[in-house]
């Protein structure tokens, strides 16, 4: 009797492990999503612009990687149709664009000929300049972590990845399925990522190009004590812990 009880011990015991095993491995397999402040993966891919080595290819510039599920997908014709019409508006800022898919490039080739087809919101079509990048292997996806079993297996989440011209990521956002990227604040995030880091500044909430911005947290009586003793009339407080400089 007391064999028995012991060899169905073992049993559960065994059974227990084999259990977290599996469930350790199914942890170390999923994606893992590059944090912000963290290199951007390189990668060598082909595109509708050719082969891409990725984001070497784009040297000192800031980057925009886009990921969509599939191709000939509604939602995400409108966000390359809208990324197109602002091609130039981020070329001002230094941003060169990207957009990745599990699709085949047959397919991506296909889909940008429609799209640059398409009159949308009353606009002329335009012609899609980025690559539109094959990613039938999921190298891109894996790197990325854009590959999530919750939301679909076998398809790119929608994420956007915002690289500046050192390579390391400064902002990370991913969108469900049946929503729609702004694009417009994507643009709005990369300015204000660049007046923050040539000013050494803060954008605070619903921040537009030309708004005042926030100076570094003051923490301490000293630093408090060294900003009264300046002169700066673009400077006002709106609280000890809130400090404006005037951008206009």
């Amino acid at each position: 009797m007391k064999s028995r009880i012991l060899l169905t011990v073992v049993m559960l015991f065994s059974i227990v492990r084999l259990m977290a095993q599996e469930n350790n491995k199914s942890e170390v397999s999923l994606p893992r999503i590059p944090l912000i402040g963290e290199s951007a993966p390189s990668f060598i891919a082909q595109s509708t612009n050719g082969e891409i080595n990725f984001p070497e290819v784009y040297g000192r510039s800031w980057k925009i990687l886009f990921s969509h599920p599939a191709d000939f997908t509604p939602v995400c014709s409108t966000e390359l149709l809208e990324l197109a019409q602002l091609q130039d508006d981020f070329s001002n800022l230094g941003v060169k664009l990207a957009v990745v898919s599990t699709d085949a490039l047959s397919n991506h080739e296909a889909w940008k000929k429609s799209i640059e087809t398409i009159k949308y919101k009353g606009r002329n079509p335009a012609k899609i300049e980025f690559p539109l990048i094959d990613d039938q292997s999921w190298q891109v996806a894996k790197e990325y972590g854009m590959i999530q079993p919750s939301a679909n297996p076998r398809k790119d989440v929608r994420g956007v990845f915002i690289i500046d011209p050192s390579n390391i990521i400064q902002a990370v956002f991913f969108y469900p399925m049946n929503v729609g990227r702004n694009m417009d604040e994507i643009k709005r995030t990369v300015t204000a990522l660049q007046i923050a880091q040539k000013n050494k500044v803060l954008t605070p909430a619903d921040w537009k190009p030309g708004d005042d911005v926030l100076i570094k947290n003051v923490r301490n009586a000293d630093e408090k004590e060294a900003l009264a003793a300046q002169t700066d009339p673009n400077l006002y407080e709106v609280s000890w812990y809130m400090i404006f400089q005037k951008m206009k």
